[in-house]
């Protein structure tokens, strides 16, 4: 296992990546958020230090995102957006060996909320600036450097406000490079790392369900939270069908190659789960998934009431939005409501071009024989946001994984934590990145 450094030893990027877990910045949803705004103002600090001009904007008290914009060598370049999210989902302390906002350092890793989701690339970004800056270099092109707030919510406050209100913070920009992307995984023991080419849409919907309010004892054949159950149970046991879209095409004929397998025996299914842990936002990338996520119904035990609501979690390959919406309206019946609470776009970009090459050479420098493949995101990033301005968008937080680490359950799960030494890996290779493209 990985040493531990002294605390006083810690590198850059690990100093503010524990910073930066030790603010609370929970985002519960609906609006409902801890607020981001001092990690913001930290990390504006940092690029103040470095003699940048930053940017706050707030689309709502204490949601707080920043901007600023790094001159490159060649200006006639396009430039690129690098931007990560301060927020996090919320983590209930009694569930983890750590506090998840202690910001831990222990076991040659970095533990806490935000350890890998993503409060580790906001730190790498502003490391990676430190060494480029500091040592009197410049990037490339120029660099359009943003923390958004309100990521977990799908950007309300913080990205899509900033594309809808302030677009010109992004002038010039054609592609963009953000999270879970550029991880590895291992392939039979084979390293490959994984660059995200492309995301699912996003439907956040609610089923409200109606029904005759009585008391506990009597025969209610109009029972809310019975019409609800039916509902839900139907759409989370939905078998929904196999679709690869280019990109998993793509990735799955590549994982069959360096596993030796025959994509034509095994299935995508099958070869999905060969990819080991990765295989937690693989398999959810071949099909349309709806998971139930909350329930909300009565206020006593022995009252009936005339109301019951689930929170259904929708992700759609990209532009399948309005047959899976239509298919849920049947699924659940005429007497469910449905009421979209947020959706947004899917995304799919090809693995080729200028920017690619770059990250596949930077990455294979640093570890010579590895395969970089593309993929789809099972997830939403603030991409989707900037995609609106025509902006190209990859995920791209390098970084260097033990095979033994289950990366992918780290995201929203308990014990969220990082190598030490990942965020070194991943600090050398975004600076690499930068100064080169």
């Amino acid at each position: 296992m990985t040493s531990t450094p002294p605390l006083d030893e810690l590198d850059l990027t690990t100093r503010i990546a524990r910073d930066l877990i030790r603010f609370d910045t929970s985002n519960y949803g609906e609006g409902r958020s801890n607020g981001e705004t001092e990690a913001a103002e930290y990390l504006a600090s940092h690029l103040e230090r470095l003699g940048l001009r930053v940017t706050a904007v707030d689309a709502a008290p204490r949601r707080t995102s920043i901007v600023t914009r790094v001159e490159g060598r060649d200006r006639s370049k396009p430039a690129l957006v690098v931007h990560g999210h301060t927020d996090v989902v919320p983590a209930i302390a009694d569930d983890w060996s750590v506090d998840p906002f202690g910001g831990v350092v222990k076991d040659g890793m970095l533990w806490g909320r935000g350890a890998v989701d993503m409060k580790n690339m906001d730190a790498m970004i502003v490391a990676a600036l430190d060494r480029i800056l500091g040592s009197g270099r410049q990037p490339e092109r120029d660099l359009v450097v943003a923390f958004f707030s309100d990521e977990e919510n799908g950007g309300v406050f913080g990205s899509h406000h900033l594309v809808h209100h302030r677009p010109e913070l992004f002038a010039g920009a054609t592609e963009a490079i953000s999270e879970v992307g550029g991880y590895s995984i291992d392939l039979d023991g084979k390293r490959a790392y994984l660059v995200q080419t492309g995301e699912k849409a996003l439907i956040w919907m609610k089923l409200v369900a109606r029904g005759t309010a009585g008391h506990g004892s009597q025969i209610n054949r109009e029972n809310a939270v019975t019409r609800l159950a039916r509902a839900v149970a139907a759409i989370g046991s939905r078998e929904w069908p196999l679709h690869l879209t280019a990109t998993t095409r793509q990735l799955l004929d590549r994982v069959a190659g360096i596993l030796g397998k025959d994509p034509q025996v095994l299935s995508p299914d099958e070869l999905a789960i060969a990819t080991g842990t990765a295989s937690r936002f693989i398999s959810a990338t071949l099909r349309t998934t709806a998971n139930p996520t909350g329930l909300t119904a009565g206020y006593k035990h022995n009252v009936i009431p005339d109301r019951a609501e689930a929170m259904i979690d929708v992700r759609v390959l990209p532009g399948e939005e309005a047959a899976v919406m239509a298919e849920i309206r049947e699924i659940v019946g005429p007497d469910i409501e449905i009421v979209v609470s947020h959706e947004d776009i899917g995304l799919e970009t090809t693995f080729d071009g200028e920017l690619v090459d770059t990250m596949v050479a930077c990455l294979q420098e640093r570890d010579p024989g590895a395969e970089v493949l593309p993929y789809l995101l099972s997830g939403g990033t603030d991409n989707k946001a900037l995609s609106l301005l025509g902006i190209r968008g990859f995920g791209f937080a390098p970084l260097q994984l033990p095979p033994t680490l289950d990366f992918p359950a780290m995201f929203h799960g308990v014990d969220e934590r990082v190598p030490i030494d990942a965020l070194g890996f991943g600090t050398d290779v975004l600076t690499e990145l930068l100064l080169r493209y």
